[in-house]
């Protein structure tokens, strides 16, 4: 659902994007960003654009999912041939976070206001600890082990999430 400017995802240079982990903070905070404009709307009672708002969060959410998932954890555990270590945790989560997501979605766009903060207010707890996990943990050992493909695999990510 394009469209709108102030949605669209900051379009990486080569010169800013130089690792994943600089890449894929910057979306996580691109992420956080977006549901930060959701909870505005909710706390001013416009449910118009709250769900508005959600809903582009809800897309940018499963974008960074999926290029996770489809490039960069198979990338990773080719080379290290890990494949129930840190990246079988990350899709673990990523499962969990989609049911939160679908589940404050259907609050938001129901009105059940108070349940969409619930569910809201977990996904946020779930969502910091996850990123600390990845920006601090797992994108560092991707930057490590994908050196010699980092220019192919930055250029995926990239793409996916530009795409979102």
């Amino acid at each position: 659902m394009g469209g709108s400017g102030e949605w669209a995802h900051p379009i990486p240079t080569e010169n800013t994007m130089t690792s994943i982990r600089n890449l894929l903070t910057d979306d996580h905070r691109h992420c956080d960003d977006l549901l930060a404009d959701a909870e505005q709307a909710v706390g001013k009672g416009n449910l118009d654009a709250a769900r508005a708002a959600f809903s582009h969060f809800h897309q940018a959410m499963l974008a960074h999912f999926a290029v996770e998932e489809q490039a960069l954890f198979p990338a990773f555990e080719a080379k290290t041939g890990m494949r129930m270590g840190p990246t079988q945790v990350m899709r673990q989560e990523h499962i969990q976070m989609r049911e939160l997501l679908t589940a404050a979605a259907a609050a938001l766009e129901g009105g059940e206001i108070d349940d969409y903060l619930g569910q809201a207010e977990t996904l946020v707890i779930m969502m910091q600890q996850h990123n600390m996990k990845e920006e601090n943990i797992l994108y560092p050992m991707c930057d490590q082990h994908l050196a010699a493909e980092l220019p192919e695999v930055l250029a995926h990510l990239e793409t996916g999430l530009i795409a979102a």
